[in-house]
């Protein structure tokens, strides 16, 4: 069985703001984000900056089959790229607690 090429850093990250615009383009989508990160909406722009901030938006996607599948399609990708761009960014973003 032939391995699965690996993601680089970069490519990965692009797929995660990718998937956030994806999720930005629907209120709905992105309240339930939001509502499941507890990240403030105007924290999203700087948030997105960082790779472990990018795993938390891929990692909602993978949650989600619905989404996961609807991203895949408009993306033109395989489903699993998500989880492989997933993996290459390690650790998921935990937001700071007042």
């Amino acid at each position: 069985m032939a391995k699965a090429a690996s993601y680089s850093q970069e490519r990965a990250e692009m797929l995660g703001i990718e998937a956030l615009a994806f999720m930005a383009q629907d209120e709905d989508r992105l309240g339930l984000f939001i509502a499941s990160t507890g990240i403030a909406p105007q924290s999203l722009r700087d948030a997105a900056r960082e790779p472990d901030f990018l795993a938390g938006v891929l990692e909602h996607m993978l949650a989600d089959e619905n989404l996961l599948i609807a991203f895949a399609e408009s993306a033109g990708i395989d489903p699993a790229e998500v989880a492989r761009a997933r993996r290459t960014l390690g650790k998921v973003w935990e937001r700071d607690l007042p």
